[in-house]
């Protein structure tokens, strides 16, 4: 990828240009993630679902209300998920921790934004996370999501004018030895807040000189019965977008 591409201002109208001129462009040599020197962060607590989800699995340890104040809060929850070295594209494998026992992926819309802010594009994001580790402490809600491939994007960047419509689905398949073992979706209208919402959020008092990657929660979470396995296939679509297929390794440790 083209050193500083994907922080552009400008970024459609430069692709549209070099469309426009036909300049020529080499095959990759295999689907990278479209992140460059982007740090990835996150919304939680965007869908009811995850509202719901998050309360549940935290109530043993006294935290299922915070989760509750936060999606009826003016401030949404922004946290840090990745550094580009711990972020892996379309068709690597994803990692679930060696110290937990119950792990789920989060399929979620992830935003391209620029060093201003500006939302330039939209790809699909893979924000894994180990749901006992959080469910334990709120506290614990780092080592739950942030460690070596725990995050997955790709298996492209939609650079568009238009921002995508409410109706703009998303949805979940997991696959084990061949067979649908989980299949649901949600679309953008369930969303709580807007996205230009949650970057303003973001980039409040923070500067990011070569822009970030936002993923802008989950709407769609496995029930409680339900962990990851070694071998699994992960399967997230975006309409308009594309489809983000990953393979779920073996823990480490």
């Amino acid at each position: 990828m083209q050193a500083g591409l994907t922080a552009r201002e400008d970024l459609f109208d430069y692709l549209q240009a070099a469309i426009d001129a036909g300049e020529p462009a080499s095959a990759p040599d295999g689907i990278l993630a479209p992140i460059e020197s982007q740090e990835v962060w996150a919304a939680g607590v965007t869908y009811l679902r995850s509202r719901a989800a998050r309360m549940a699995e935290s109530d043993a340890a006294g935290g299922g209300d915070f989760y509750d104040r936060v999606y009826h809060a003016e401030r949404p929850e922004v946290f840090f998920k990745a550094n580009p070295h711990r972020v892996v594209g379309a068709g690597a494998a994803v990692r679930i921790r060696g110290d937990s026992k119950w792990n789920v992926p989060e399929p979620e819309l992830t935003l391209l934004v620029s060093p201003r802010g500006k939302i330039t594009g939209y790809t699909v994001g893979n924000d894994m996370s180990s749901r006992d580790i959080e469910g334990e402490n709120p506290l614990y809600l780092p080592q739950a999501k942030v460690y070596d491939n725990s995050c997955a994007l790709g298996p492209a960047i939609l650079v568009s004018r238009e921002a995508l419509g409410p109706e703009t689905e998303i949805r979940l398949r997991i696959l084990r030895d061949g067979a649908l073992v989980f299949d649901d979706a949600t679309t953008l209208a369930a969303m709580k807040r807007s996205l230009e919402e949650l970057v303003r959020y973001l980039y409040c008092e923070a500067s990011f000189p070569n822009g970030a990657f936002l993923m802008t929660g989950t709407g769609i979470v496995p029930p409680d019965s339900f962990t990851l396995a070694p071998g699994d296939r992960v399967d997230i679509s975006i309409s308009g977008i594309g489809t983000l297929s990953n393979t779920v390794g073996r823990k480490n440790g």
